[in-house]
């Protein structure tokens, strides 16, 4: 990567060179973004994950950049048109609008009017007229009457679709029109009218006549938009005053009056009609895309994080129920450990209505199994069930939990499934991966395609290979801030670690199939294929209960463990005793222990893992109950407070399960007593609050809530988020390159 990215990356995020070259070099070499924030924090300035991603990001954009730059100067320089001149502007540019239109007038075309009217000779008849001289047009035009032009007319029209193929790709010309746009342009949305009375376009009637400033319009919207039109009930379209541009145009390319004038100005005129126009709402189109599937993308990722780091139940004996009402609730048993112990179906619901014997089952299994927490699904039938689970007396405590089931049916019917319970069909599998889900919720849902956890807004709509890219990254994200135990670790949790791929995760299970598991971290560098480097990457983040060498079940990295040895000498101690007694650790002194090649950074972060070695970061769960009498829309009434959960973010508010089988919306102005730009600010995924229902409309199934007053949560406390976590829009992030379009035209605008 050449220097002038360097400084271009440097000033859009407002980084330094060194911390730039730090993370280029690390990230070349084969360093992850988690290893990278974790255990490189002198080499980046103690940068977070956001951070070191986007200047990753950009890195990529600048690659791709060159590498267009490559097929631009091969293209010109086959044509026999590239000047000197005009290569070093190419190998100057870092803009790719810039580089676009640069290349434009070389670009090889189709047939266009200006290609044909060149083929019979106007292009000499053009370049006078766009001199705007005092030349006759019409005794010019005379001049080139032949059998391909049959009159002046004919000559006329031929040279002014010349002229306006030139001011479609003059660079001055697409700058100023997409100025514009910047500034005035507006998105607009209309229903076609044979589709008009169509049921299916009735959801997006809020749009049938639509219109609003492009720069005021959310991400949601214009999704929203996209995929009405895609489905084809709506004709979009993002525009600007046409007569605006035509006179922001004229004002720049007219140099005096005159019958050349004249033809210049029709010229202009047709090219922003025809040419123009198309071009830069093609542009904006794009770029408005690509804004919002960000930003859909970001508030997935949030939502994912938070879901992915929700509390877990640890190591209990559990027993986890799939309700349903026709075809039974699947029960399960399972160990502390997850593995399955029992399969029974119950049936205390109608049509069947078995209350007694489901309950005299449910007693029999937590008694036969010791079984020490239940948890079930929050699907069809959860309220019944929960009422069932909570009414049973079992002569010892037995905790009831809800477990938010979303891509459990997903995971019931795939590989994955059939490779982990090949002889168990669909139901039993989707009940086991709800009481996974219970004990660790980020070891279960690493199988699934996060895609299909149900946590986004218009997933399905946005640059799918983005999307799994930003997804793929939260999740590695959260599996290596939580940490892994490397003897129980599933393949598929393992292949999220730092420095793991697919392949080496299947041969670390295999190893301690064979071996009986492992006893040191040390022992990893046996495991076939993983070397020095994927062994570097990923000890830190793997955990090892019990071993000999306590600093094998912590954050440390084994590359200092000789740190803590020499801290422990100092102290004149041992690193158990180190890490046992607080005493001792107050005798550390970190500047004491600072080196050229390990830093402050280091140090604060060896002494902070010391004093809770290999301890879980997320909060420790708790039991909620849904309001008693309140089962249906029905039950709920405006002004009445009702407990709830969190059970989406959205950029427009926060959607709250109340017990009634229908998700209430708490728009983002009710989320909180003060303003906020964000609903992360105020509440987080999982969150359990205490809503105030403001209506209930049952025709349509729309409940609204409110968390003002002090009626529902307070705001999410620093110490509830992720150290490396970021809530998004509530603090300002530097820009990647997915969002850089926008960017680019505005740049094209100062110069």
């Amino acid at each position: 990567m050449e220097l002038k990215y360097s400084q271009q990356i440097a000033g859009t995020l407002n980084l330094t060179l060194k911390q730039i070259s730090s993370i280029y070099e690390l990230h070349t070499e084969g360093s992850t973004i988690p290893f990278i924030a974790r255990y490189r924090k002198e080499a980046t300035g103690n940068l977070d994950e956001v951070v070191i991603g986007n200047v990753i990001d950009q890195i990529k954009y600048f690659n791709e950049l060159e590498k267009r730059k490559e097929t631009v100067l091969k293209t010109i320089e086959e044509a026999g048109k590239l000047t000197p001149e005009l290569k070093k502007r190419i190998e100057d540019c870092i803009n790719a609008t810039e580089l676009e239109d640069i290349y434009l007038p070389y670009k090889p075309k189709r047939k266009t009017k200006a290609s044909v009217a060149i083929e019979k000779g106007l292009e000499p008849l053009a370049a006078l007229l766009y001199t705007q001289g005092p030349a006759n047009p019409e005794e010019e035009a005379a001049k080139y009457i032949n059998e391909q032009v049959k009159d002046t007319a004919d000559a006329m029209q031929g040279a002014r679709d010349i002229m306006a193929e030139w001011i479609a790709e003059n660079e001055q010309a697409r700058n100023l029109v997409r100025k514009l746009f910047t500034e005035e342009a507006t998105v607009a949305a209309r229903v076609l009218t044979t589709k008009k009375d169509e049921a299916d376009a009735q959801k997006y009637r809020d749009y049938f006549e639509f219109k609003e400033p492009l720069s005021q319009s959310p991400s949601h919207r214009i999704l929203a938009i996209r995929r009405g039109e895609k489905e084809g009930f709506l004709i979009m379209t993002i525009n600007i005053e046409k007569e605006t541009a035509h006179a922001e145009l004229k004002r720049v390319l007219l140099k005096a009056p005159g019958s050349a004038a004249k033809q210049v100005e029709l010229a202009i005129e047709d090219a922003y009609n025809r040419l123009l126009q198309p071009s830069i709402e093609t542009e904006f189109r794009m770029a408005s895309k690509t804004k919002a599937d960000e930003e859909a993308i970001r508030v997935f990722a949030e939502n994912l994080r938070q879901l992915l780091l929700a509390s877990p139940l640890g190591q209990k004996r559990i027993m986890a129920i799939d309700p349903g009402f026709r075809t039974g609730c699947k029960v399960v048993c399972l160990d502390e450990h997850g593995t399955f112990l029992k399969y029974v179906t119950i049936f205390p619901h109608a049509p069947q209505n078995d209350w007694n014997g489901a309950v005299q089952t449910i007693k029999e299994l937590v008694a036969r199994y010791d079984i020490e927490a239940i948890g079930y699904g929050n699907g069809t039938a959860s309220k019944e069930t929960e009422q069932l689970a909570r009414g049973i007396d079992f002569g010892k405590p037995v905790s009831v939990f809800m477990v938010n089931e979303s891509g459990a049916s997903i995971y019931s019917a795939s590989e994955v499934a059939r490779e982990e319970f090949p002889d168990e069909d669909v139901t039993v599998r989707g009940a086991i991966s709800i009481g996974r889900r219970l004990l660790d919720p980020l070891s279960e849902l690493v199988k699934i395609d996060a895609k299909s956890i149900g946590v986004g807004q218009y997933q399905h709509d946005v640059n799918q290979n983005r999307l799994k890219e930003s997804l793929d990254q939260v999740v590695e994200s959260c599996v290596n801030y939580v940490g892994v135990d490397v003897n129980t670790a599933s393949k598929h949790l393992l292949t999220y670690v730092s420095g793991l791929s697919s392949t080496v995760a299947k041969n670390i299970v295999e190893y301690r199939t064979k071996n009986g598991g492992f006893k040191s971290r040390e022992e990893l560098r046996k495991v076939s294929m993983l070397g020095p480097k994927a062994f570097e990457q990923c000890a830190g983040f793997l955990r090892i209960p019990n071993a000999e060498n306590p600093l094998d079940n912590s954050a440390v990295h084994p590359e200092s463990y000789h740190v803590v040895e020499a801290m422990a000498a100092k102290a004149n101690s041992t690193v158990p005793e180190l890490i046992k007694n607080p005493e001792v650790r107050k005798q550390i002194k970190a500047r004491e222990f600072v080196t050229e090649k390990i830093g402050q950074f280091t140090i604060e972060d060896i002494l902070k893992e010391l004093e809770k070695p290999g301890r879980d970061p997320r909060s420790p769960i708790e039991e909620f109950r849904f309001a008693e009498g309140v089962s249906t829309m029905e039950d709920l009434k405006p002004g009445m407070k009702v407990p709830g959960i969190v059970t989406n973010i959205t950029n427009f508010g926060a959607f709250v399960d109340v017990g009634v089988k229908q998700d209430g919306l708490v728009h983002i102005s009710h989320l909180s007593n003060r303003y906020i730009s964000d609903p992360n600010e105020a509440v987080k995924l999982g969150q359990k609050v205490m809503a105030t229902v403001l209506e209930v409309d049952t025709a349509r199934k729309r409940i609204a809530l409110s968390l003002k007053d002090g009626q529902g949560s307070q705001e999410v406390r620093k110490s509830e988020r992720p150290k490396d976590s970021k809530p998004g829009a509530s603090k300002p992030q530097p820009m990647n390159p997915f969002q850089a379009k926008l960017m680019e035209l505005k740049k094209n605008f100062k110069d």
